[in-house]
This record gives C-alpha cells, structure tokens and sequence, in this order.
C-alpha cells in the first residue's frame, strides 16, 4: 500500500473553526466507482449526510479509487459522525449494486486541518487538480465527478477565490507547496504556516506529527557535515 494512504491512527481531536482536507482510498486500492452511477449515487449520499450532519463543504473530487474533500465541521465530533454516515451508507450503497463483501474503503480516513489564508486555496486547488495531475484530463474543469461542477453541495469559501478564477485554478501548484501539501497528508499534520502549525498541532494533540522522522544522527555520522 502507498506510503501516502498508509498511516498511523492518531486522536480523533476535531475542534470548531478548523478548515479539514479529507481523503480516503478503496481497500488495498481497488476501484470503488466503476460507471457513472456509482459516482452520482456517492455524491447524492454526500448531499444527504450533509443534511444530516452540520458541516460546511468547499470542495471535493473523486476518482476510480480514492476522493478528496475539503470541509469545515461544525463541532467537535461533527466530522467523525458525517464520515461515518456517508461511508457507511455507501458501503450499503455499493453492496446492492454490486454484491460482494468485505471492505470497500480502508478502515479509517485520513485527514489534515488547513489554516484559512492562502494554504487553504493551495489545498483546493490540489484536489481539483488531481485528475490533471493523473492524466485524466488535461483541465480540471474537463473532470466531471468534482465540485466544480456541483456547486448547489458548496458553501461560500472562508477565503476569496482569486481572480481570474479559471487562469488561478490552472496554474501548476509550486514545487514547495506541493512538498509540503504532500507531506500534511501523509503524516496528517496541519497545513499552514510554522506558528500556526504548532498551536494547531497542540490544540488537537497531534505534535507528533510535525516531529522529524527517522533515528537521530551518530555523531560520527556528522563529522563531514560543515557548520
């Protein structure tokens, strides 16, 4: 399994305010969408679990085997509740369309909180670039299972979206902010600048995300490393 998906279970901390990428992945990276349908009955459950469940939603994209989606809860357990009724639902969903059993998505999904300045447009337009970024298509708005072309599921963006709208989501995302976008998702570690990412880190109880990996250095490992 990609080391991108594959993660350790950290607290479930969610605290109201807070901006979150979400991402989960078809079991052992099966395809979950198969035809037209399953996309649109995916989506028709995301618009009943946001009935059901106070969240505010700014964006997503699906592809055959994974989703992205970008949303702020409106309390603490708020996020925990609509994942679990939209996936949960889904999986009822897919079975009677498809048979089957077993898994359908990985046990948990991954997410990342997003601080609401420009790291948040960095994060939107990431997920509405992954189909570009696939080869799928060569622009976004060409995909049609994301929330460009949904807009009656969105809310108003915390941040406004720069002008011209088209000409900003089209522009390839710097090599930096992608380093640093990819490495939020895969140790699920907060997005923003450093201050903020610590007082983030701290309030949710995910420090540890935002520690270096890997064993520390021998000394004779540093001998030849000029100060």
């Amino acid at each position: 399994m990609s080391n991108l998906f594959k993660m350790p279970r950290l607290p479930r901390g969610q605290i109201h305010g807070y901006v979150y990428h979400v991402i989960n992945r078809g079991n052992d990276r099966a395809t979950v969408f198969h035809q037209e349908e399953d996309y649109s009955g995916f989506l028709d459950l995301l618009a009943a679990a946001k009935t059901r469940h106070p969240v505010k939603l700014f964006g997503f994209c699906l592809l055959s085997n994974h989703f992205h989606i970008v949303l702020e809860p409106a309390s603490m357990s708020a996020l925990s509740r609509f994942m679990h009724w939209w996936l949960t639902s889904h999986v009822q969903q897919h079975r009677r369309h498809h048979g089957g059993s077993g898994h359908i998505w990985q046990a948990r999904f991954k997410s990342f909180p997003i601080q609401q300045d420009a790291h948040f447009l960095t994060v939107l337009r990431y997920v509405l670039l992954n189909p570009v970024r696939a080869g799928l298509v060569t622009h976004p708005e060409q995909w049609p299972w994301s929330s460009l072309h949904f807009a009656h599921l969105l809310d108003p963006w915390p941040v406004p979206m720069p002008l011209p709208g088209k000409e900003w989501l089209e522009e390839s995302l710097l090599e930096h902010d992608l380093m640093m976008l990819r490495t939020s998702v895969n140790r699920q570690a907060p997005f923003g600048a450093p201050p903020w990412q610590r007082r983030v880190a701290h309030d949710l109880n995910r420090e540890s995300t935002l520690l270096p990996r890997g064993r520390p250095k021998l000394p004779s490992e540093n001998r030849n490393v000029p100060f």
